[in-house]
């Protein structure tokens, strides 16, 4: 059992190219979607104070709801990459068990009574890599300087509400993978989100609001993913035999991609943009 058993072989590199393609279109309108909402929401805070839209204060309210947007699909890939691994770990466990494979090595085995052994604790170590990922992603390959920690932890919890609609989903349609065990550890992940030891009820109540006021990028996201994921099964790129969350997975990395490139010429443009106006400050000088 290999990892090529997990994805499409048909899925060739101008497939790939074009699927990517496809991911820009629909984040771009997801990120003009974004730019039209804070305009009309700068346009009525002036608009009632009858004062001309501030661009400086237009930009600034953008760039934050495109982080945190980006942030939102950073959280959501990560929280799958666990899913993901989960769903390739039981499958080859149940096809050792039912005798499909033979012929193991020492190390295949020693994985194997890990697994059946203490499968908790292997949960409990891949929740663990997903999240050094997340910060791996949104701290030195996409890093995202504008939202704070606060904001950073709101969409990481809503990314796992996401995740846990997108598997209530997943076993409504019928796929064949369970995924009772790992919805169970991330609703024991929110529940400590919102509930811990020294937690009053203003922080209960401070943290459901700003996971309330943040739920528009999760909805975003979820009809991003879905339309991209529908798209990539229809065009016959992802398999249905490989379990639908490795497609949505798939699209994620997808996303990523597309994301990191639009972050990085923002960013390059930026620094030219405030290296131009310095230049232009000294020369008044």
């Amino acid at each position: 059992m290999t990892i090529e058993a997990y994805y499409n072989p048909d899925f060739t590199f101008p497939k790939k190219l074009l699927f990517l393609l496809i991911t820009a279109v629909g984040i771009a309108v997801s990120i003009l979607f974004i730019y039209g909402v804070s305009y009309l929401v700068e346009k009525s805070s002036r608009g009632r104070r009858n004062l001309y839209i501030n661009e400086v204060s237009l930009k600034d309210a953008f760039v934050d709801k495109c982080q945190r947007f980006f942030e939102m699909i950073i959280a959501g890939t990560s929280v799958l990459s666990f899913s993901c691994a989960y769903v390739v770990i039981n499958h080859v466990y149940s096809l050792i068990q039912s005798g499909a494979m033979g012929g193991l090595t020492d190390v295949e085995k020693t994985l194997v009574e890990a697994w059946s052994e203490g499968k908790d604790f292997v949960l409990l170590l891949l929740i663990l890599i997903s999240c050094v990922i997340n910060t791996l992603l949104d701290s030195l390959i996409i890093p995202l300087k504008r939202i704070t920690r606060a904001e950073k932890a709101t969409m990481r919890m809503l990314a796992m509400f996401f995740v846990i609609i997108l598997l209530l989903y997943l076993n409504y349609i019928g796929d064949e993978s369970q995924y009772s065990p790992v919805m169970m550890y991330y609703f024991g992940l929110m529940v400590g989100r919102f509930v811990y030891f020294d937690a009053s009820f203003k922080d209960f109540l401070a943290a459901l609001k700003n996971m309330f006021f943040n739920l528009p990028y999760m909805l975003l996201n979820l009809l991003l993913t879905g339309g991209l994921s529908i798209l990539g099964f229809k065009l016959g790129f992802f398999l249905e035999r490989n379990y639908y969350i490795m497609g949505v997975f798939y699209t994620h990395i997808f996303m990523l991609i597309v994301i990191f490139v639009i972050h990085l010429v923002w960013m390059i443009s930026s620094y030219k943009s405030d290296r131009s106006v310095r230049t232009d400050i000294d020369e008044n000088y």
